[in-house]
Order: C-alpha cells, then structure tokens, then sequence
C-alpha cells in the first residue's frame, strides 16, 4: 500500500479495500519505526492523526469523499497549524502551539486529508541541506550519511521513505525542487500567488511560495487542485478562475503525446558548474522527451548569472524585516535573565536564533541601511527585473525551459556548513525562478553513484497544468520515480 499512487489510494478507500484509520496507522508505524534514523517529522500527535481518520471514513461512509478523504498528508513545520507545535525548525518557536490554521491546512482539512505531522526543516527556511534545524538535520533516506537537500528535507525525506504519500513545502528559492532532486521525488513549485501564503511563516515575502511534494506528476497535480485558489487575508494572493491541474495528464494522447511542444535549452545551464554525472542524465532525458515529439530550441537567460547575488541581497533583506517579530514580548523564546527591556530583546533574539538565520538577519540588515541601499538592495531588484524579461523574451522562442535542478546528487552531511558561498551555489539553477515568480517542477531523471538526479522544467506563469503533464508523460516513459531506498 505505501507505494500506491494518490489516485491509487483514493481508490482503495472509496472501495473499503482500506480504511483511513489503518492506512494512517500503517504510517504512524512507519514514522515510528523510522523517524528516529531519519529526523524526518519534528511533531507527530497519533491521537489526533487517528481521530481525523475517523473523521475522514464516516465522510466516505456518507459518499462525500474525494480525491484526498482519508489520506495522510505529512506537513512542513512552516505552515501554522490549530492545536499543533509550529516551530519553524528555530528554538524561538520550540514552544508555539498555534491559534489558528494556515491556509494550505485549512484547504487539506476542507478536502479530508489527514495531517500526519509536522516535518523538519531549514531553521525559518533558511538552508539548502535541512542542516540548521534546531532539532537536528534531516537525513537523506537514499544515503543516510548524506543531506536530503533544504528547506523541506522533511517533507522529502518522509516521502521518499515512505512515512508519508505525499508532502506540502516550500519554495523560496528553490526549497521544494531541490530536496526532491536529491530524494528522487517530484516537487512543484507554482506560479507566484497561486498558493495562499496566509498562515505559512514568512521568510522572504516576494519569493515564498507553497507548493506539492509528491512521487509523481500524478500525485502533485491532485495535491495542488486543493492547495491553490484565492485567499482574501493574503494580499499577494491572486484572484483567478480555479483550474483542474490534472486536466492536460487525464487526456487521451496518441504514441507521441508532446509533438509541437518546443523545449528551450538555456546555454547557462549546460556549461560549467554542474557535475558531469548529472549532466549526462539530464541530456538523456531530453533525448527521451525528443522521443515524445518534443522539439528542443537553443534559447539564452543573460542574466542568470547575476541571480544567485540578487536573491542573496533581496531575500536577507525580506527576511530581517520579517524576522523582526521575534523579541520575545508575545509569543516564542524568551531570555530567562536580562535587565531592561533592550537586553531582553537582545538576549531572546540571541538565544532564540541559529547561526544561518542570525546571518541573513545581518546581511539583510545591512543592505537595508542608509548608504547602502541604493547599492545593494536597489541594484538587486534591478537586477531581478532582468531575469524576469530575459524569461520572457525565451518563452516567446518556447513553451517549457528544461535543465538541471541542482548541480550534484546529495552531498554529504557537514561537507558544505562551514562554507556558506558553496551551500548557497547548491541553489544555482532554481533562484532564478522564484525571483521571476515562474512555476517550475523537478522530476527524478536518474541516479549517479547510487543516489538521484532531478530534471527541472521551467513555464511561463499560470502554466502549472502544462508543466505537470510535460513531467507525467516522461514518468509514463521511465520508471525513475517508482524506485524507492531499499533499505527502508
């Protein structure tokens, strides 16, 4: 049953070939038996995951399922959630039981998912390797001595290791597709404003976005279907007719299902700066997509080089004011000793902070300053403007951009934390995106050494339904996505 599609489960509840209260605690046992070796969920509550279940099979009892009654969703500790810890992996929030529902929780409970638990992450998600979390890292259930990539290994991991069938996270600069590259997953990151950022802790207002974690197109496509839709409590929401995201995969297709479709080739992809391992599996995969009647065009993004220094000026800056919240006067750590009120904030703010996010806070302060931010902060939004034109002048030449999603398999525990610079570069090939506010997805395309590759696919805005029939049409033609540890 754990390597059922979502489809494939919702199946089997419809039919009673399962209940929602065994299938939650066939996974309440998975997370029990294996969560301790992985680091994969910061809070799981069985009691209250099993009364959902409940919930969920009087539901179907009554006819009303749907695509996801009854089945178990495992949540990014980011997403504030009635009842539950929402720590945001940070010793400031060990303590926070939140008040209310983000509102990706609120459209899960609408739909009858059950919340499985809360997984780790990058502390605030600030991270590409789930090392900052003040609960530990995450580890990679492909290599246990290796990262499951940040800022939602959890949700990757649980995933991949089947503590969970599918995952929510987030994006920020790449915090969805690069953990699922290097867990051999499928993970989406939608078009900027697609997904209610209500309730989700915020890290760089401009670039979070929320997006599926699953092990297929398929899978993603369902998942999004409840997680996107207008939300009036958040201004960056946007209003728009609702869509079925599964519509372009459900359609009848002859033998070369992508013909006319065009795939752009960016040079600043397939130069130097990706290892030669994962080079070679994404070209074969865009032979294999050329075997589905897709057309590959040399296109050029200028400016991708720049994005990796405009993201780490502008997202910093979001972050220290967004950070700001955090004294220790309403909720979350604070100091047990100080004198005055200066020392409190200080103190708790000190204590409270893990050494990444106190650096962003720093730099992101910085670039804010009077003298600077005409140099720094102004220059990057510039510069963001660059990347966001260059991307439209190629989606006039094609539909879909491809390419590498990160530029190596996971690399090992401890190797990059003493080097910001080389963990921030682990980003190189996603940033660009979020600056943009494009949707992009990475599907696995392969293994080099014995772990995944991901292969990202890049659209235009609101071509999220494009995108996942583009990666279900390779998943139909390769089986890469159905491998899972076999360890575990």
């Amino acid at each position: 049953m754990i390597e059922q599609s979502l489809p494939a489960l919702a199946k089997a509840l419809a039919t009673k070939e399962i209940s929602s209260v065994e299938l939650t605690q066939l996974y309440l046992d998975r997370i029990a038996r294996h969560n301790p070796q992985l680091n994969a969920f910061i809070t799981v509550d069985p009691a209250r995951s099993l009364a959902q279940a409940h919930a969920a099979d009087a539901r179907l009892a009554r006819g009303e399922g749907g695509p996801l009654t009854g089945i178990p969703i495992a949540h990014k500790d980011i997403f504030c959630t009635q009842g539950w810890l929402t720590t945001c992996a940070s010793k400031m929030l060990s303590n926070f039981i939140s008040p209310y529902d983000a509102a990706v929780i609120t459209r899960f409970k609408a739909a009858g998912a059950v919340l499985l638990g809360k997984t780790n992450m990058d502390e605030f998600a600030m991270g590409s390797s789930n090392e900052t979390s003040f609960f530990g890292p995450v580890k990679n259930p492909w290599n246990l001595t290796c990262v499951p990539g940040g800022s939602s290994g959890g949700s990757a991991a649980a995933v991949a290791a089947r503590l969970a069938p599918a995952a929510t996270g987030t994006d920020t600069g790449g915090s969805i597709r690069q953990p699922a590259a290097l867990c051999n997953l499928t993970g989406m990151k939608p078009t900027y404003g697609v997904v209610s950022r209500y309730g989700m802790i915020a890290f760089a207002s401009s670039l979070d976005q929320a997006g599926p974690l699953g092990r297929s197109a398929a899978d993603c496509a369902v998942l999004l279907n409840s997680m996107a839709g207008f939300d009036e409590r958040d201004s960056t929401s946007l209003d728009r007719p609702g869509e079925d995201y599964s519509r372009e995969i459900n359609a009848v297709t002859d033998g070369q299902p992508l013909a006319g479709l065009k795939i752009g080739l960016p040079a600043e992809f397939f130069g130097d700066g990706c290892s030669p391992e994962v080079m070679q599996l994404v070209e074969q995969a865009i032979a294999g997509y050329r075997k589905l009647g897709a057309e590959t065009v040399a296109i050029r993004l200028p400016s991708m080089g720049l994005s990796v220094a405009a993201y780490y000026v502008i997202a910093p800056a979001e972050a220290s004011s967004n950070l700001a919240r955090f004294d220790g006067v309403r909720y979350g750590h604070r100091a047990p000793d100080y004198q005055d009120l200066n020392e409190m904030y200080s103190r708790s703010r000190a204590q409270g902070f893990g050494a990444e996010v106190k650096r962003r806070i720093l730099i992101g302060t910085y670039v804010l300053s009077h003298g600077y931010y005409d140099a720094y902060y102004l220059q990057a939004q510039r510069i963001r403007r660059l990347i966001a034109s260059d991307f439209a002048e190629a989606f006039r030449q094609c539909d879909v951009i491809i390419g590498p999603t990160s530029p190596s398999t996971a690399f090992k525990l401890g190797e990059k934390a003493a080097d910001p610079v080389q963990m921030y570069l682990s980003d190189i090939y996603t940033i660009a995106v979020n600056l943009a506010g494009l949707p992009a997805i990475s599907l696995p395309c392969g293994f080099a050494g014995g772990l995944p590759a991901g292969l990202q696919l890049i659209g235009n805005y609101f071509s999220e339904a494009r995108l996942l029939n583009v990666a279900h049409r390779y998943q139909q033609a390769n089986a890469w996505h159905l491998q899972s540890p076999a360890e575990l």
